[in-house]
């Protein structure tokens, strides 16, 4: 599969057969319908709008390492990225598929930045299954989610659904509240102003195409 010229949406189709493949359709029917129901009931997600400026942040890399925005910054525009976590397959393929740009990222002045609730632990899980060059930050409590993105609490049923195919959903974060960022990609200019931002709403199946990353960059 040639995930350089496909879209995410055309990689979806992939990722959907082989899911259909892997998971009891049982299973699957619990996940999706959980993205159905999470897509109904979120529609204004976004915190933050064209043209507002980005709050600051500090926090932990995959080696626990302190990453500041406002550093990143001082050396061009920032992509942040908004995702669930290692466990989810959708969010392995959108940060797969903005790798595979990353380098038409760099070269329009701009560095990536991906962010999850998860422990850096599991950030660096993500950062070596998918083979990331670019910055995964640990939120612990979804501090920062919450000034960007709408954050809410994963369900009893995907995650007992989890459970029953041998996934700890917990284990990947230092704490049991279950919150979760709905995803939700940004461009932050050097000056802090957020000049693109973007979510596909609640169903986490759909995510920001690359290509309008690469657009927005360019203007």
């Amino acid at each position: 599969m040639n995930t350089e010229t496909n879209s995410y949406q055309e990689n979806l189709k992939d990722l959907r057969t082989n899911l259909g493949t892997m998971l009891p359709k049982d299973a699957l029917g619990v996940f999706d319908q959980d993205a159905e129901k999470l897509q109904y009931n979120h529609n204004s997600i976004l915190k933050l709008q064209v043209g507002d400026k980005a709050p600051d942040f500090a926090l932990s890399n995959a080696t626990d390492k302190t990453t500041k925005l406002s550093e990143l910054l001082k050396n061009g525009k920032v992509v942040i990225t908004f995702y669930r976590g290692s466990w989810c397959p959708y969010c392995n393929l959108q940060l797969a598929h903005y790798q595979k740009s990353l380098t038409k990222i760099h070269d329009l002045g701009a560095e990536l930045v991906a962010i999850s609730p998860q422990t850096p632990d599991e950030s660096l899980n993500v950062k070596e299954k998918n083979e990331l060059d670019f910055k995964v930050l640990s939120d612990n409590g979804n501090i920062v989610a919450r000034k960007y993105t709408t954050v809410f609490k994963n369900a009893d049923a995907p995650v007992n659904t989890m459970t029953e195919l041998g996934f700890d959903f917990d284990a990947h974060y230092s704490d049991d509240s279950r919150e979760l960022p709905i995803p939700a990609v940004f461009v932050i200019e050097k000056d802090a102003t957020v000049s693109f931002a973007k979510s596909l709403g609640g169903d986490y199946r759909n995510r920001v195409e690359v290509s309008e990353i690469i657009n927005a960059l360019k203007k």
